[in-house]
């Protein structure tokens, strides 16, 4: 018989992004109207599924709310914070204290990395890879990825298109698509652009949409990075 391994298990996977249902009520037109606002970014987004301060599911409520998520296009993957058959109703694994989360224990900024026994992305421990850089203009409905390490666009990137690292995100020009730094989980990423004019930006998992970007920075020059597990922005 064959010695060769058929399977491999891996400690390391990329970020997940916590659902927090704070009012079940009004939790589907919310989340109708930022689907809205950036089409197609979330379609088969991982996501695990936590009830926040106050709220209890019964299992077919819980049931229900998942069928709604896969319905908008959101891929439920596991629920936290619910019982195992609750969550095993619904067709989700169990996920207890979601890296990342505001209830999970937060590694210091100069301990990054230690609760989940993890070197951060990028750091020493795991050295980012050879950069990508593309000079030609990124346009609408295109997706550029750096695996592995940062991108370095030396043109303008336009409304609708997408440019993504798992390093840093760098753009010599007008950013008016969507940026999204440390992909797989690297919370020291950074995005920097000339012209901020983004339909979303994103490091390691935080987001902001361009209506909730500074005014006072819009068509500048800026950087954005995480501080203390926010995502900020700043000129440059």
């Amino acid at each position: 018989m064959s010695t060769t391994e058929a399977f491999t298990l891996k400690g390391r996977m990329a970020t997940l992004s916590v659902l927090e249902i704070i009012d079940p009520g009004r939790l589907f037109d919310q989340l109708d109207q930022r689907l809205g606002q950036v089409p197609g970014f979330f379609d088969g987004m991982p996501l695990v599924v936590m009830p926040g301060p106050g709220v209890d599911f019964s299992q077919e409520a819980f049931a229900a709310l998942i069928d709604g998520l896969r319905e908008r296009g959101l891929l439920p993957v596991a629920g936290s914070g619910v019982p195992a058959a609750v969550a095993a109703a619904a067709g989700l694994g169990v996920m207890r204290n979601p890296a990342g989360h505001e209830r999970a224990e937060k590694p210091s900024p100069a301990n990054n990395g230690a609760a989940t026994g993890q070197p951060p992305a990028g750091g020493r421990d795991n050295p980012r890879g050879p950069a990508r850089r593309v000079d030609q203009p990124v346009r609408s409905g295109q997706q550029i990825y750096a695996r592995g390490g940062d991108l370095v666009v030396t043109a303008p990137v336009s409304a609708g298109a997408e440019v993504m690292a798992d390093g840093h995100v760098h753009i010599y020009g007008a950013l008016r698509g969507r940026a999204l730094a440390g992909v797989q989980g690297d919370r020291d990423a950074r995005i920097f652009c000339q012209s901020l004019e983004a339909e979303l930006v994103a490091v390691a998992g935080q987001y902001r949409l361009s209506e909730q970007l500074p005014g006072r920075l819009r068509g500048k020059p800026a950087m954005m990075g995480l501080q203390q597990d926010e995502l900020q922005v700043e000129a440059l």
